[in-house]
């Protein structure tokens, strides 16, 4: 059997010109696939300084929140020493018959007995019936305010901690009290 050239030439050509249009697709594909990873690499690099980004905010965040908190926990801590220290001295000075407290009574309270009104010229009463407390149970009475103030001093620390993480307002129990 004999085989004419020019088969063997279409067959040749033929071969030639798949491997041509393989070798483009190829190229053609390897291309796409460096863009395609091009893309890849540029959004990775965003999605990491994205991250970073965030990350630092989050980190300066937390250090304001920490400045805050340590600034409300200074305030809390002196307005507790402050109050202990005029408990301290209001102790003082009914220990040593400084002060005295008295109480003011009801004129139709006292039963037929006569208790003598303080009289003073700066007074606000009147002349109003008042009788002095017994030195211990004032003392116990000082205490017992002592303990409502710390109380209330602690209770505006945790609000404050928890407006300071929440970044709300919450109302205060009694904005009067120290």
């Amino acid at each position: 059997m004999v085989v004419p050239w020019r088969v063997v030439g279409a067959v040749v050509l033929a071969l030639a010109g798949a491997a041509l249009a393989w070798q483009v697709q190829d190229w053609r594909f390897g291309k796409q696939l460096a863009e395609q990873s091009r893309l890849h690499t540029e959004t990775l690099n965003q999605l990491t300084m994205a991250a970073a980004t965030a990350q630092q905010a989050e980190q300066d965040n937390r250090l304001a929140l920490e400045q805050r908190l340590a600034a409300s926990d200074k305030t809390h801590s002196e307005k507790m020493t402050n109050a202990q220290k005029a408990q301290a001295l209001l102790r003082d000075r009914l220990a040593t018959s400084d002060l005295r407290l008295s109480v003011l009574l009801d004129a139709g309270s006292t039963g037929g007995c006569p208790v003598p009104a303080s009289a003073g010229a700066g007074g606000v009463d009147h002349a109003a019936v008042r009788a002095r407390l017994d030195p211990a149970h004032a003392q116990r009475i000082v205490a017992i305010t002592d303990e409502g103030d710390r109380g209330l001093i602690a209770l505006q620390a945790c609000q404050a901690y928890i407006r300071a993480l929440t970044g709300g307002s919450e109302p205060q129990l009694r904005p009067d009290r120290p």
